[in-house]
């Protein structure tokens, strides 16, 4: 995990937020999406081909809430039907 994006412990200030989304471009890199289970705020985050082979990517991560962004009306709804199911079907730290 990049400094600053992994927070040990909960707080007014982090937030658990669930992969919905992960795709790869076609330049090789992987496009992850994680989201509150509300769907209202995400966070993008992308690796490169090197990250992902030293990296493993969970079903959720916790992060500054100041990190995330605003989610699209578009998107809301997928967001947190797909947030919620992997908080229903995984540990937050289950690979994924």
């Amino acid at each position: 995990m990049p400094p600053g994006l992994q927070v040990t412990g909960m707080t007014d200030t982090t937030k658990r937020i669930w992969l919905v989304d992960r795709v790869y471009s076609d330049k090789g890199m992987l496009n992850l999406v994680y989201a509150t289970t509300d769907g209202q705020r995400h966070l993008r985050k992308q690796l490169s081909e090197q990250m992902v082979m030293r990296t493993d990517v969970t079903a959720a991560i916790k992060v500054d809430a100041d990190r995330l962004e605003p989610t699209r009306d578009d998107e809301r709804d997928r967001y947190a039907e797909a947030a919620s199911k992997t908080a229903r079907t995984h540990d937050p730290d289950e690979t994924v």
